[in-house]
């Protein structure tokens, strides 16, 4: 059996997130996704999404297959009839195929996972789905604790140093290769994650729930509340609140972030702070690129950040502000509530050169030991050619 993440036209909703990446890639605790459901089924995965993104997200597989709407959010209804599923049957809610298994999967295109493939249908009472990017942190919280449970399960935490404070030490669980000194860990609230080999240094303080990803380091003296996220390889310092930085994203300066959702290989200058609340304590309403309108996201919401973009220093980011793809950041006063992709300064007249932005990427990932590859500049063109 094969297991294929598939994408729908939902997925446009997502901006700008999954410009660079299919719904299945997307952080929404400590696993993607992805691998949420890889460690569900115990099986690697393929996808199905945009054509221009399967260079680098391949869908080479062959039947038998299971297939798992990507955007959906499980429910226990949901999973007590996905472990019932036979060949040609179907989840569905209303017109929505939520997962199917089948022998018949050839070439495919998102628009195909229709009900009519499949001869029998059972239909799932409710469901809902990840539509929105600010869902990504309303529903942080609980997904951090679930998949808390999973990756420490029938496992042991390493022990830390007595220069360390743990309150709540049961709901604190810290990989082989972490390092921390003089440091305080609050799981009174929520559970605290230490990947492999981070490193926090000294005067930090963080309260869960709280997860930080292989290879991630947390500057002197930052402040950290739940619910917040460090992908992998990333650099916090500052103040941080109720955020996921998907992976490779630095925000290592004094500054405010909260309520946001930042992209990989994104770089926050010093000072910088976002808003995430207005002084109304009105809702905060954010542009909708996919419904060309501003969608009310509650009352708070702070700085949507799509991948390889860069803010100068002392940058003040508005409330509930979108900013896209490969921008580079700067400008005097708050910052517009949408910045599009490949956006060079505030304004929206002024474009970042593409070979300019590739350089400039290649050299960001050079400092992670990384590089820019031919997929991943091929993503950039397509984006960049439908500007």
């Amino acid at each position: 059996m094969n297991l294929v993440l598939f994408d729908t036209n939902q997925r446009n909703l997502l901006y700008p997130f999954t410009l660079t990446r299919p719904v299945a890639d997307l952080r929404t605790g400590i696993f993607t996704i992805r691998e949420f459901w890889e460690r569900y089924f115990q099986l690697k995965s393929y996808t199905l999404t945009e054509q221009y993104l399967q260079e680098k997200f391949p869908n080479t597989v062959s039947n038998p297959v299971i297939l798992v709407n990507s955007s959906l959010l499980p429910n226990e209804e949901f999973f007590n009839l996905l472990d019932e599923l036979k060949d040609d049957e179907a989840i569905i809610n209303g017109e929505i195929v939520l997962a199917a298994k089948t022998s018949s999967y050839n070439n495919w295109q998102i628009n195909d996972l229709r009900k009519d493939k499949f001869s029998v249908h059972k239909p799932v009472s409710s469901a809902e789905y990840l539509q929105y990017p600010w869902q990504i942190f309303r529903l942080h919280d609980s997904a951090i604790r679930r998949d808390y449970e999973v990756i420490t399960r029938g496992r042991t935490s390493i022990s830390v140093s007595s220069t360390n404070t743990l309150i709540n030490p049961e709901k604190i669980f810290i990989e082989e290769g972490a390092k921390l000194q003089y440091v305080i860990l609050n799981a009174e609230n929520g559970p605290v994650y230490i990947g492999k080999n981070c490193e926090i240094m000294e005067g930090t303080i963080i309260r869960g729930p709280f997860a930080m990803l292989d290879g991630s380091v947390i500057k002197m003296g930052t402040r950290i509340y739940g619910a917040t996220t460090l992908g992998p390889k990333c650099v916090a310092g500052g103040e941080i609140k109720n955020t996921i930085m998907f992976g490779y994203s630095n925000k290592a300066h004094d500054g405010y972030l909260g309520d946001s959702v930042i992209g990989e290989w994104c770089n926050i200058g010093a000072g910088t702070s976002n808003s995430n609340l207005k002084n109304t304590a009105d809702l905060v309403k954010v542009w909708s690129r996919a419904e060309k309108k501003y969608i009310p996201a509650g009352n708070k919401c702070g700085l949507m950040l799509g991948d390889y973009s860069q803010c100068a220093i002392n940058t003040s980011f508005n409330t509930g502000t979108t900013a896209g793809v490969s921008c580079n950041i700067f400008g005097a006063g708050l910052s517009p509530k949408y910045i599009p992709d490949f956006s060079w300064g505030f304004t929206n007249n002024n474009k970042y050169d593409y070979s300019k932005a590739c350089i400039a990427i290649d050299n960001w990932k050079k400092l992670k030991n990384q590089s820019l590859t031919e997929s991943e500049k091929n993503i950039l063109k397509h984006i960049f050619e439908q500007l």
